[in-house]
Parts: structure tokens; C-alpha cells; sequence
């Protein structure tokens, strides 16, 4: 396992409070310093880590040269430890984040609870380098693409057929279409991370999704 990949694993494991994580914070912060991190960039799941690192590449960057890291937290509700950890009381590392709508209240709180502001309003989550999808990863990135250009991704995979059959379920018959494509790659282990990155990279970079340009262009 090299530096960077135990960092990850040891400042996932601190912050998510796993009995294997390093007992204490000199343990993270040797790993950091020897990995040369000096960003992270806190998301909920696997796959706005995909979007964001498949992003990156096509703007010709490479994260791992850069010692920015796209750290999963399993969660919104996870996001006050990793705060704390990666922060001004922990290793005070660059920090930025992107969460959905929904969750905006819980990145605000923890944001607040780790001393980065008060009172925080969106605009001032963004002054801090975080941003909030309009709705979730997926509905930003379908937005931009458009349904045509994302069935043309679908069908690319061979799934054409398999949402097709998905769309008429009765459950879906009353949702538009922009929000079955979203049920969709939410229906099968893996298919959201897939998708992720094979959207993004179907992208027209005059028309990324704002959360996902900004979250990067802060680090």
C-alpha cells in the first residue's frame, strides 16, 4: 500500500471512528506529511468521487500530482468528524466539499461546529469551498447533458433495454424523465460510481455542472 492510499485508509477510518484507525493524531498526520496531501475535498459517496477525479482528467489535471485528495465520507452525517479531522483543530488542511441539497443542513452544522464560520449562509458555504448540487450528483449531470445524450451513454453500456423495461414500472410512470434516468443507475450496486464518471466524461466542458467546476477549481 503506498503513502497516499494509507493516508486515505487511516484518515477515513480516524474520522469515521473504526477501532483500527491510529490511536492518535500524530499517527494521521505522519501519514499525511509523508503523502504530501495538502487538499481534500470532502464528498458523501464513491460516486461524486468519480465525477470529481474524472472531471479533473479532463481538464488535463492530475489530483494525486497536485496532493489533492477526493475523500468519500460514507454519508452527510459523517461530515462534522471529518471536519474536525482534516481542519484547523486537526491537520489543518486544505479543505472543500460537495454535498446534495438535502444534506446542506448537515454540512452547514458541521461546518460551524469545527469553528469555519457561523451563521453560514449558502453563498458563505461556497466562500469556504463547499457547494450544494441543485438537487444530487446525478440530476446536476443529467441537467447538463440532457436525457437524449444520457440514453446514448445508457445505451452504450447495453442498458437501453433494461430502462426501457425500468420505465414502465408503475412506480415510474408518474416520475419525468430526468428523474427516472436518476432512479435508474440508483437501482443496481455499483451502476451510480459507473455512471458517475462515464457522465462526466460524455460532458461538454463549456457546460459542467457549477458545483462540480467550482468544488475543483477551490483546490
Amino acid at each position: 500500500m503506498d503513502d497516499k492510499r494509507r493516508f486515505h485508509l487511516a484518515a477515513v477510518e480516524r474520522a469515521a471512528g473504526s477501532s483500527g484507525a491510529p490511536r492518535v493524531p500524530g499517527a494521521a498526520r505522519a501519514l499525511a506529511v509523508g503523502s504530501n496531501v495538502r487538499s481534500v475535498v470532502l464528498v458523501e459517496g464513491s460516486s461524486d468521487q468519480a465525477a470529481l477525479e474524472a472531471l479533473a482528467r479532463r481538464h488535463g489535471r492530475d489530483l494525486d500530482a497536485e496532493d489533492v485528495a477526493v475523500v468519500p465520507i460514507g454519508g452527510a452525517q459523517a461530515i462534522g468528524s471529518f471536519l474536525v479531522r482534516f481542519g484547523p483543530r486537526g491537520l489543518d488542511l486544505r479543505l472543500a466539499g460537495l454535498c446534495d441539497a438535502g444534506e446542506e443542513g448537515d454540512f452547514r452544522r458541521g461546518l460551524e461546529r469545527a469553528g469555519l464560520g457561523s451563521n453560514l449562509t449558502r453563498a458563505g458555504m461556497e466562500s469556504l469551498g463547499f457547494y450544494v448540487c441543485l438537487v444530487d450528483l446525478e440530476d446536476e449531470l443529467i441537467r447538463s447533458l440532457g436525457t437524449a445524450s444520457v440514453e446514448q451513454v445508457v445505451d452504450a453500456q447495453r442498458e437501453l433495454g433494461s430502462f426501457r423495461i425500468f420505465q414502465k414500472q408503475p412506480a415510474q410512470q408518474d416520475r419525468t424523465h430526468e428523474a427516472q434516468l436518476r432512479r435508474f443507475m440508483g437501482t443496481r450496486s455499483g451502476r451510480k460510481i459507473h455512471y458517475a464518471r462515464l457522465l462526466v466524461e460524455a460532458l461538454d466542458l463549456t457546460k459542467v455542472p457549477r458545483p462540480l467546476d467550482r468544488v475543483l477549481a477551490h483546490v
